[in-house]
C-alpha cells in the first residue's frame, strides 16, 4: 500500500505498546484502508455506519463488516449508536485497538470538523490512550462520492499519545447521565480535535 497510495507515516513510533483509540480526521473511503494497514498486525476494529449503502454494495459491506470485526452503527438510531459505544468498549477491554473519526461522517468539503462527545465517553469509560493523527491527502485522491484519482500520495501524522487523567477522576464521581458528564466528554473530544488540527497544520513533507 506504502507504495501506491501512502507516501510516507510520520510519528508511528508514538503508538503506545499497549492498545489505544486512534482518532483520524475523516474525508475519504480511503482512510480506513491506510489506518487499518498502519495499525496491523495490532488486533483493532472500527466503528462503522450501516445507514447508507443499501442493495448489493450493503450487501458486500456487510460480508466485509462481519469478517473483520466492524462495530456497526446506524446513526439515525439511538440505540444502534448506544450498542456501538458498548461493543466498541468491551472490544478495547478486551485488548482491541479502536480506530474511530470523531467527526461522525466522511467530511464533503475536506476540512476537520467537530468531534462528537463519544470519544470522551469511550475514552473515560476504557482508560486506553487516544492517538491523534492526520490523514493529508486523501481527500484530493478519492473525495465523497467521487471516483479514485491518482493525483497525489498520502501522508499520515501520528501524535503523541493523549491521557486525561484529571477527567478521569472527575468522571468517577460523575452519574454518566448527567449533564456534567456529557460535558467532560465534549471538552475531551475538543482537546482530541485541537491535536489533530495542530498535525493538519504540520507540513507533510
Amino acid at each position: 500500500m506504502q507504495s501506491r497510495i501512502l507516501r510516507e507515516v510520520k510519528g508511528k513510533e508514538n503508538f503506545p505498546k499497549r492498545n489505544f483509540i486512534l482518532a483520524s480526521n475523516h474525508t475519504s473511503f480511503l482512510d480506513i484502508f491506510i489506518d487499518g494497514w498502519v495499525c496491523t498486525p495490532r488486533r483493532f476494529t472500527f466503528i462503522a455506519q450501516i445507514d447508507k449503502l443499501t442493495g448489493v454494495k450493503g450487501f458486500f459491506r456487510d460480508v466485509l463488516y462481519l469478517y473483520t470485526g466492524v462495530v456497526k452503527v446506524n446513526r439515525n438510531d439511538k440505540d444502534s449508536k448506544r450498542r456501538a459505544l458498548v461493543k466498541a468498549k468491551k472490544m478495547i477491554k478486551g485488548g482491541y485497538c479502536l480506530i474511530i473519526y470523531p467527526e461522525g461522517t466522511r467530511s464533503r468539503d475536506g476540512q476537520l470538523h467537530d468531534f462528537k462527545a463519544g470519544i470522551g465517553d469511550i475514552y473515560l469509560e476504557t482508560g486506553v490512550p487516544v492517538v491523534p493523527s492526520a490523514l493529508k491527502g486523501t481527500y484530493e485522491m478519492m473525495p465523497p462520492g467521487q471516483k479514485f484519482k491518482a493525483k497525489k500520495m498520502a501522508v499520515m501524522l501520528i501524535g503523541k499519545p493523549m491521557d486525561f487523567p484529571k477527567e478521569r477522576e472527575a468522571a468517577a464521581k460523575m452519574d454518566k447521565g448527567s449533564p456534567e458528564y456529557r460535558q467532560l466528554c465534549a471538552g475531551i473530544a475538543k482537546k482530541v480535535e485541537s491535536a489533530v488540527r495542530d498535525l493538519l497544520k504540520k507540513d507533510a513533507g
